[in-house]
C-alpha cells in the first residue's frame, strides 16, 4: 500500500480524524488495549467512520512504521452524506446506488458512464464495496475526483430517504418484469445495481418501485454490472435529452 494513502499510530489516526482528513477505514489489532483507545472510538463514532479489528500480521504487511496497532487508510475522495448531496440538487437528476459492488474495475468504470451520462452522484455502502482507491480513480478516467460519491451505513434507509424526497426507485434485475426502456426516466430516479455475484439484495429489491431488466437472448443469463449500468445510463440519457 502506498505510505502516502495511511496514517498510523494511535495519536496520529487521532489528530488525522480531528483535522477533517477523509479517513475511509481504520484497523485495529485484535485485543488492542490502550489508555487512548477510547479517544479513538469516540472519534469515529463522532464522524461515522468504519473499523474492524485484524491480526496485527495484517497490519505488518500495511507499514513498517511503529504502528501501535492501529492503521487508517486515507480516501482518496471526499465521501458526501445522502441528504448533504439532497439539499444540493435542483433538478430531476438520476443517482446511482451499488449495492455491494466489489470489483474495483466495475466500480471505476460505472462510474465513468455516470459521469458521462449526467448522472448525479453514486451511493455505497460503507462495508462490503470495492475500494475508492488510485485503481478505482484510474478506471474512471478521473470520474470519481468529479462525481459526487455518498458512503451510507444503510442502504435501505438511503432508499426511503430518496422516496421521501420523490425519487422512483428502479432496481436493475434479471427478476423483473418491466423492460428498461418502458421506465420513465425523466422522473427523479435511484438506479439500483446489484452485487455481481448475488445481484440486489431481496431487502432493497422488496422496496424498489420498478425492476426493470434488461433483454437477454443468449445462453449467459446476465450482464456485467458495469455494462448493465452503461445500457440503463444511457436510456436514462437518451429519455432526457
Amino acid at each position: 500500500m502506498n505510505k502516502q494513502q495511511i496514517v498510523y499510530g494511535l495519536r496520529p489516526v487521532i489528530e488525522a480524524i480531528g483535522s477533517g482528513q477523509q479517513v475511509e477505514r481504520v484497523f485495529l489489532q485484535n485485543g488492542l488495549n490502550s489508555s487512548l483507545l477510547n479517544e479513538l472510538r469516540v472519534r469515529m463514532k463522532e464522524h461515522d467512520i468504519p473499523f474492524q479489528y485484524v491480526p496485527v500480521e495484517k497490519l505488518n504487511k500495511m507499514t513498517t512504521g511503529n504502528h501501535q496497532g492501529v492503521v487508517a487508510t486515507i480516501a482518496a475522495i471526499r465521501y458526501w452524506s445522502f441528504m448533504q448531496l439532497m439539499e444540493t440538487l435542483t433538478e430531476p437528476s438520476v443517482i446511482v446506488l451499488l449495492d455491494h459492488v466489489t470489483d474495483v474495475r466495475n466500480m471505476g468504470a460505472i462510474a465513468r458512464t455516470a459521469e458521462c451520462t449526467g448522472a448525479a452522484a453514486l451511493v455505497v455502502p460503507d462495508h462490503g464495496s470495492a475500494a475508492m482507491n488510485e485503481d478505482a480513480i484510474k478506471t474512471s478516467s478521473g470520474a470519481l475526483l468529479r462525481l459526487p460519491v455518498c458512503r451510507e451505513q444503510n442502504l435501505k434507509t438511503v432508499v426511503n430517504l430518496a422516496k421521501q424526497c420523490g425519487y422512483q426507485v428502479v432496481a436493475a434485475t434479471e427478476k423483473g418484469a418491466v423492460h428498461y426502456r418502458e421506465v420513465d426516466f425523466r422522473q427523479p430516479t435511484l438506479l439500483i445495481m446489484g452485487n455481481e455475484e448475488t445481484g440486489i439484495s431481496n431487502e432493497l429489491l422488496k422496496i424498489s418501485d420498478v425492476r426493470a431488466k434488461l433483454p437477454i437472448v443468449g445462453e449467459v443469463s446476465s450482464l456485467n454490472v458495469s455494462v448493465a449500468a452503461g445500457v440503463f445510463l444511457y436510456e436514462a440519457l437518451e429519455q432526457r435529452r
